[in-house]
């Protein structure tokens, strides 16, 4: 971890949705950043604008990829990049989902709009080793069709053929959906897993987070083995701005990866 940013340039971008951009980056140099775990975030730096915590989407060979949705000056400047341009990178910062511990247990993954993108890894992560977990499964809700990410990959994975149970659910069908349409809490009826030996991993707007947690853990997982990501509370990624406190915990340095068995607590005292 640094904190001076190290120049990465992009090799490739890719539309995900209207707003929405997976970009793959590379040293620019001979300077890399330490190794990411799936979870973790960097520091981007759009030179002349800023930067903002993003959390990693896909890890390569020497290659990161984050995927940004256009909601600001500095989120803006990342989606408008094109390949050859430069970008500055501090980290890995941050907890990771830390798939390990859910060795030996089905895993379930659910995810609300864009938070399918810290999740990712950790989907590629599982199906990479499937002796070393139970059954795989992966919930996705969005608002619309249109802002489903990574759609062809997702269908690919409900075709079926593979461990993987996915399923895709949306608030608001257009008139060519032909998919699930309700909330993704809805899906858990579908899913194949043992609550008694599962560890969940959730990650999407709040409201999305707290809905999941508490269903999962009406159905019986341990609130401990209930994973959440509470990064849209991030801001400067150090925890020096305060804007990620929630309670006595900062999410740049505590986070944003926590057990719901503490994110309860925290989310609690700000319901207060």
């Amino acid at each position: 971890m640094t904190g001076v940013p190290v120049p990465y340039r992009v090799v490739r971008t890719r539309p995900e949705t209207a707003d929405t951009v997976s970009i793959t980056l590379a040293p620019a140099g001979t300077a890399a950043l330490a190794p990411f775990t799936p979870g973790r975030f960097a520091m981007v730096y759009a030179f002349g604008v800023g930067e903002i915590p993003v959390s990693v989407s896909r890890i390569g060979a020497g290659e990161l990829v984050h995927t940004v949705r256009s909601v600001g000056a500095v989120s803006a400047a990342l989606c408008a990049l094109r390949p050859g341009d430069r970008v500055g990178l501090r980290g890995p910062f941050g907890t990771g989902w830390e798939l390990p511990r859910a060795a030996g247990r089905d895993v379930l993954v659910v995810a609300g709009g864009i938070g399918l993108a810290p999740l990712r890894p950790l989907v590629l992560a599982a199906l990479a080793a499937p002796d070393a977990h139970g059954r795989p499964n992966l919930l996705v809700g969005a608002r619309t069709p249109g802002d489903v990410l990574y759609a062809k990959q997702l269908s690919d994975w409900a075709a079926g053929g593979g461990p993987l149970h996915c399923a895709v659910t949306v608030d608001r069908p257009s008139p060519t959906w032909r998919g699930r349409v309700g909330l993704v809490t809805e899906l858990l009826n579908e899913a194949w897993f043992d609550p008694a030996n599962t560890t969940a991993f959730v990650c999407g707007p709040e409201a999305m987070i707290r809905a999941t947690a508490r269903e999962l853990v009406r159905r019986g997982l341990a609130p401990d083995r209930v994973r959440v990501s509470l990064e849209r509370n991030m801001r400067c990624g150090t925890a020096h701005c305060g804007h990620c406190q929630l309670g006595g915990a900062l999410l740049c340095r505590d986070g944003p990866v926590i057990g719901w068995d503490l994110a309860r607590d925290l989310l609690t005292v700000r319901e207060l």
